[in-house]
C-alpha cells in the first residue's frame, strides 16, 4: 500500500526532511550520511544513519524547525568529531554495572549533548539561535515532567529532570522542589558536582564526573528510571562495530578468533611440495604463499582476500599464471531454455548505479497482451472524447518542437556557389556548388510516458488513461517516436536483498507512430507499491541511447514514492534521480491528474521533487492549455 513518509501514522513534511538531509551531509562532509526519524536523537555508527527525536512533533513549526535542526547538529558535528568513543564504550562497560544504569546512560547523554552545544555554536555561529529554542523548549518540557514525576513518585526521574533544569538555568540560585527525604540532603552535594561538568573538555571528563555521581545516589535511589529522555545505543558504541573498516563489513561471517600475527616472514617466498600451510593461532609462523583462503578460522594478516597481489621479481614464473572463467557458448542441457529467457527480461540494480536506495532493486520488463475485441472498442470511444483536445495538442507540438534538420547537399554542377574556390585550379571538372539544408518534416524529438501503477493511484487512474491516449494519439500523428511504460514494485515479493520492480511497456518506440496502436494503454492497472526513483533512472538511461535532440520524459504519478524500506528516503532518491536526468539534458515533467480536488499536501509532495517543472490538472480538458506555456518555457530553456 502506497503512503507518504511516516512515523507514528504522522506525515512528514518531504521538504523539511529533504532540508535536513542536505543539512546532515554538509555538516558531515559525507554523502553517505542519511537522516532518519526516531523515539531519540542518536548516531547509529555501523548504519551511518543520524536519528532526529519526533520529540518535536506537534510542536510550532519554528520550534519543530529549529530543534530538528539542532538534533541534526548535534549528531553532524558533534557526536561525529568530538565524542570519544572509546570513553564511551568503557563508560557503558561500568554502568551496566550498576543498580541503576538508565540514569547513568541518560546523565551522561544529557551532559556530552551540553558540552557538544556550546562545540556547535562555536563551530557555526549561526546555529545559536536553533540552540536557545532547544533549551527554551527543553526547560518547559522538564519543569512540567519534574512536577508530574513528583506527582506519581517517581522520583529518580523527577531528579533526572531538575538536574537538566540545574545544569541549564541561567542562575545559579535555581529552586528545586522536595523531592524524597532520601534525595533531598544531596542536592547541596549534587549542585557542587555538577558545577564540575561546565569545566569538562572531554568525553572521557564527563564519564567520569558521571560516574562520580551515578555511584553517590546508588544507595540513594532505590528504582532506575520509567522514562527515557536521552538516549545512549549500546549496538552503536560496539567498539568492533564502530571501528569496522570496508573490508570488514563485506566479510560474510566473523572470525571465530580475533588475534593477529605479530611476526611476518621476509625474504623469498616459500616453495610448498606437498603440504600448504594455514595461518591460525595453532601455526603462528606466517609464510607468502600466492595462494590465499578465505577462513572462518584463523587469524588475521595482511594478505589481501578477493584481491590481486602486485607482482615482484622474485616471483616464481607459475606465480604469474593465472586461470580465467569464461562462459561456454553452449546452452546447458540441464537447464531449460523458456527458463533462460525468462531471466534475460530481469535487470538488477547493479550496487548504487541507480541509487543506494535501490541497490537490491530488479527490473522485469513486461510485454502487453494483444487487445481483446472490448479493449479496441472502449479505446475508439476514448479517442472521440479527447479528439477536439488532440488537434489543440498537436499543434501546440508542431508549433514548440523543433524539426529534424537535413545536411545540406554540396559539391553540385549548380546551386550556391561555395565560399572554396581552390579547387577551381586544382580540379580539372571542379563543382563548387551547393544547396542549403532545409528543414524535414519530422520532429527532432523523442518522449517517454512514464506511468505510476501503483495502489495510490486507483482512483486516478482512469483519468490518467485518458492523457495518456491524448499524447499518444497527439505525438503519432505529428510522427515523434515515444513510448508508454507503467511500473510497479510487487510488495508481496519485496524482501531485504531483491525487491522486483515489473515495467509494462505498452507502447514501445518502434511499435509507436502505428495506426493500430493504442488499445493497449487500457491495460495499464493500479497495481501495489511504486519506486519512482529507480524508475526514472532506467528510462533515463533508454532516453539517453536515443539519437534524437529534444528528449522528455512525461511521469504520470500523484507523487507519493514508497515501496519496501523506501518510504522515508524515497522523495529524496525520486528528486535526486529527476536532477540527474535533467544534468543529462532530458527534460523530467510530472503529469498528476487528479479526477478531483488537489489537497495542499500532494501539491507540496510534488514541487518537491519536481520543482516547477509539473502540470497539476483535474482532468484532461485542461491539460493542452497548462501544458503548452511550460512546454515553451523548457524549450527556449534550452535553446539559450
Amino acid at each position: 500500500m502506497k503512503r507518504f513518509i511516516q512515523f507514528n501514522d504522522k506525515k512528514i513534511d518531504s521538504f523539511l526532511f529533504m532540508q535536513l538531509s542536505d543539512l546532515a551531509k554538509t555538516l558531515t562532509k559525507q554523502s553517505e550520511w542519511e537522516v532518519e526519524f526516531g523515539f531519540q536523537s542518536y548516531v547509529d555508527f555501523p548504519a551511518q544513519k543520524l536519528y532526529v527525536s519526533y520529540f518535536w512533533d506537534n510542536r510550532p513549526e519554528t520550534e519543530k524547525l529549529h530543534g530538528l535542526k539542532t538534533d541534526v547538529c548535534l549528531r553532524a558535528i558533534g557526536t561525529l568529531y568530538y565524542t570519544d568513543i572509546d570513553a564511551v564504550t568503557a563508560f557503558i562497560q561500568k554502568a551496566n554495572r550498576l543498580s541503576i544504569p538508565s540514569f547513568a546512560k541518560q546523565l551522561l547523554m544529557l551532559a556530552e549533548d551540553l558540552r557538544l552545544e556550546e562545540l556547535c555554536k562555536k563551530e557555526r555561529p549561526g546555529t545559536k539561535k536553533w540552540f536557545d529554542t532547544r533549551r527554551d523548549v527543553y526547560r518547559r518540557y522538564f519543569q512540567s515532567q519534574a512536577q508530574a514525576n513528583l506527582i506519581k513518585s517517581v522520583y529518580t526521574d523527577a531528579l533526572f529532570a531538575v538536574l537538566y533544569l540545574l545544569l541549564t538555568s541561567a542562575s545559579p540560585l535555581e529552586d528545586v522542589p522536595f523531592i524524597h527525604e532520601r534525595i533531598d540532603p544531596m542536592i547541596p552535594w549534587i549542585r557542587q558536582t555538577i558545577g564540575h561538568l561546565f569545566d569538562a573538555s572531554s568525553t572521557k571528563d564527563i564519564a567520569c564526573l558521571v560516574l562520580l555521581l551515578t555511584e553517590a545516589l546508588e544507595d540513594v535511589l532505590e528504582h532506575d528510571m520509567l522514562n527515557t529522555y536521552f538516549y545512549l545505543p549500546q549496538h552503536a558504541y560496539n567498539q568492533e562495530e564502530a571501528h569496522m573498516t570496508l573490508a570488514d563489513l563485506k566479510r560474510s561471517s566473523r572470525l571465530n578468533n580475533c588475534d593477529v600475527l605479530d611476526k611476518q616472514k621476509s625474504g623469498d617466498e616459500d616453495i610448498h611440495d606437498q603440504e600448504l600451510p594455514t595461518w591460525h593461532r595453532e601455526t603462528s609462523d606466517m609464510t607468502k604463499s600466492f595462494l590465499q583462503f578465505e577462513l572462518e578460522q584463523g587469524s588475521r594478516t595482511h594478505l589481501l582476500g578477493k584481491g590481486g597481489r602486485p607482482g615482484e621479481d622474485g616471483d616464481q614464473a607459475l606465480g604469474i599464471v593465472q586461470g580465467s572463467a569464461q562462459k561456454s557458448s553452449r546452452n546447458e542441457y540441464t537447464r531449460p531454455i523458456s527458463l533462460e529467457r525468462k531471466q534475460d527480461v530481469r535487470q538488477s540494480g547493479g550496487g548504487e548505479a541507480y541509487g543506494k536506495e535501490n541497490r537490491h532493486a530488479e527490473a522485469i520488463f513486461l510485454t502487453p497482451h494483444s487487445p481483446s475485441v472490448q479493449e479496441q472498442a472502449e479505446y475508439e470511444k476514448k479517442k472521440l472524447e479527447i479528439i477536439a483536445y488532440q488537434k489543440k495538442l498537436k499543434k501546440m507540438i508542431e508549433k514548440t518542437l523543433e524539426h529534424k534538420q537535413a545536411l545540406p547537399r554540396t559539391d553540385l554542377h549548380f546551386g550556391r556557389l561555395h565560399k572554396k574556390l581552390l579547387r577551381l585550379w586544382t580540379d580539372e571538372q571542379p563543382r563548387l556548388f551547393y544547396k542549403k539544408r532545409t528543414p524535414s518534416p519530422e520532429l527532432d524529438a523523442v518522449f517517454t510516458l512514464l506511468v505510476d501503477c501503483s495502489a495510490s493511484m486507483y482512483d486516478k487512474m482512469e483519468e490518467t488513461k485518458r492523457g495518456i491516449i491524448l499524447f499518444h494519439e497527439s505525438l503519432k500523428s505529428v510522427r515523434v517516436f515515444h513510448e508508454v511504460v507503467g511500473f510497479w514494485e510487487d510488495s508481496n515479493e519485496a524482501m531485504e536483498t531483491k525487491q522486483p520492480n515489473y515495467f509494462q511497456t505498452v507502447i514501445s518506440f518502434s511499435e509507436s507512430l502505428k495506426k493500430q496502436t493504442g488499445p493497449e494503454i487500457l491495460q495499464l492497472e493500479p497495481q501495489e507499491d511504486n519506486r519512482d526513483g529507480f524508475a526514472i533512472r532506467l528510462m533515463t538511461e533508454k532516453l539517453l541511447r536515443r539519437t534524437e535532440k529534444q528528449k522528455f520524459l512525461l511521469v504520470f504519478s500523484d507523487g507519493e514514492p514508497a515501496a519496501y524500506h523506501y518510504e522515508q528516503n524515497g522523495i529524496i532518491d525520486t528528486h535526486e534521480a529527476v536532477l540527474e536526468a535533467r544534468k543529462r539534458g532530458i527534460e523530467v515533467l510530472n503529469v498528476f491528474l487528479a479526477n478531483g480536488e488537489i489537497t495542499e499536501e500532494q501539491q507540496r509532495t510534488i514541487q518537491n521533487i519536481y520543482g516547477k517543472h509539473c502540470i497539476i490538472v483535474s482532468n484532461v480538458e485542461q491539460l493542452p492549455d497548462i501544458l503548452f506555456p511550460l512546454l515553451k518555457k523548457l524549450l527556449h530553456k534550452s535553446l539559450v
